[in-house]
This record gives C-alpha cells, structure tokens and sequence, in this order.
C-alpha cells in the first residue's frame, strides 16, 4: 500500500450528508494524510457522517465580510502539509486522477499549484463538449490564497466560487479529469446560476477599477471585457455549441449553450440597469 500523500483534502460543505460518504470512499484511506471538513451550520447529519468517515470538521460561520470559506480556513486552520486540495461534496477523484496526482506531487517542486479539470454532468448525463470546468483546486501550502473581494454583505455567497487563488510561483496542469457528480436537478442549476450572476455584476462594479483586476487570468481579463456588450450571451453561445463540441451532446448541449448564454446575457441587462445608479452617487 502506497504512503500517504503530504496532502491535505480540504471538504467545504453545508447540508451534504448524501454526497460526503461518496466523496470521501472515493478518496481511499492512504491518499491523504488529512481530510478536513468545513461546515457552514449544516442542519442535516453532515456533520455526523463526516467524523464518522474519520473526516476532522471544523465550523465556519461567515460574517458577511472577507474572508469567505477557503480563505478562512487557510488563515484560521492552516494545513500541516505541503499540500492543499480543495474538493466539493459532489466530486470524485477517479484511479486514473489520484494516479496523475501522486506521479505530479512527487515531481512538483518547481510548481505552487496545479489547474484542475472536471466533468459536467447536465440532464442527467456527462457532457462531451461545451465549456470544460477547471479550477485551480490545488496548490502548496503558504503559495498564496483565494483573491481579496471586499463583499461588505452584497453577497450572499459565503464561500469563493469565481475567485481564483493568486498564487506566487509557476502553475502546472493535472489532465485526467475530477469526476464531478452534481445531479441536483435544472431548478438547482438555475438558482445556483441567478445567484452567480448577481454576484458576478456586483464584483464586476466592485473591482473592475481597483487592484484587484491585476490579478486576474486573462480568461477573466476577456470575460469581464465583454460584460458591457450585449454580444456576450451569443458569443458565449457560439463558443460553447460551436467552438468548443457542445452541439456533440445534441439537444442537451444546445440547452447547456443556451442557458450559458441566458446567463451571461443576464450579467449584462444587470450591469445596464445598476451602471446609471452607480454613476450617479
């Protein structure tokens, strides 16, 4: 049996007690030397299940202001490891990823972390094309932290979603996907992407004049630049169908594309309809 990583896999939850025993069996008992789980006042067994898998859980409670989950749990709870990776309830590590990871941690001294990619699941079933879902989950402990976004209570999310991790050193590329199992229904996406949005105009306004836009990946860069024209949703909607296979997935990838575009298009009828308040005070 292989020695555990000097990894620590960090679980931010609230109300998971379905996904973690899934979640946490596909980690397997010698990958990790800790798993942690964050709990945002879980009203379900979440917390039970979790010590009963051996997970250590630790309470967070957002008080509307920086910093949300993940950083607090770096400034608060900092790993012992080398390592950190920040995982949903909803994602499985595959044989062949957790292969790829082992092989990229015992070569990754000269990284501070690594992109990570994911699969969507959408009506139901895996999605061929379409946007492909990456995030940069992984990185070394003390590398940096999750982007800075004074929120002072316009937002309601209490852990970072689109902010990246602003990390010192060179970022490397894990390629066998996380398999991400998120079967929550349209009525959850839908709901998940009208909070996105609003969060998304208001970051936009936030931070597009500060410091904070210095740090962001020329992805954000090209997104955030095509917020104000109302060609964002069909750009979007030609990227995802066309450019990048979705028409692949047949009716299910037109519906994806269409509701990426809805949801940029949204972000752009928002930022007309705050632009003229925000000038104006």
């Amino acid at each position: 049996m292989p020695s555990p990583l000097d990894l620590t896999i960090a679980i931010p939850v609230r109300n998971e007690a379905q996904n973690l025993p899934g979640c946490i069996g596909a980690i397997g008992p010698d990958l990790a030397r800790h798993i942690v789980v964050i709990d945002s006042g879980s009203t379900d067994d979440t917390v039970a299940v979790a010590e009963s898998l051996g997970a250590e859980v630790v309470n967070f409670v957002w008080d509307g202001k920086f910093p949300k989950k993940r950083n607090w749990y770096l400034r608060n709870h900092p790993p012992t490891t080398k390592w950190v990776l920040f995982l949903d309830a909803d994602e499985y590590l595959t044989d062949e990823f957790k292969a790829e990871l082992r092989t990229a941690l015992a070569q990754g001294d000269e990284y501070a972390g690594f992109w990570l990619s994911y699969t969507v699941y959408f009506l139901g079933k895996q999605l061929k094309g379409g946007y492909p879902m990456r995030k940069l989950a992984l990185f070394r402990v003390g590398a940096g932290e999750y982007e800075r976004i004074d929120e002072d209570q316009w937002s309601k999310l209490d852990m970072e979603v689109h902010e990246h991790p602003v990390l010192t050193g060179k970022v490397g590329v894990i390629n066998h996907k996380i398999d991400h199992q998120d079967f929550r229904g349209i009525g959850h996406y839908m709901h998940k992407h009208n909070e996105y949005a609003n969060w998304e105009t208001a970051r936009f306004l936030q931070t597009a004049s500060s410091a904070a836009a210095k740090n962001w990946t020329w992805k954000q860069r090209l997104k955030y630049r095509l917020m104000r024209s109302v060609f964002i949703g069909p750009a979007y909607f030609c990227g995802s169908f066309f450019l990048l296979g979705g028409f692949r997935d047949g009716s299910r990838g037109l519906a994806f594309s269409l509701l990426k575009a809805a949801y940029f298009t949204q972000i752009y009828c928002r930022l007309r309809e705050l632009q003229p308040a925000q000038n104006a005070a």
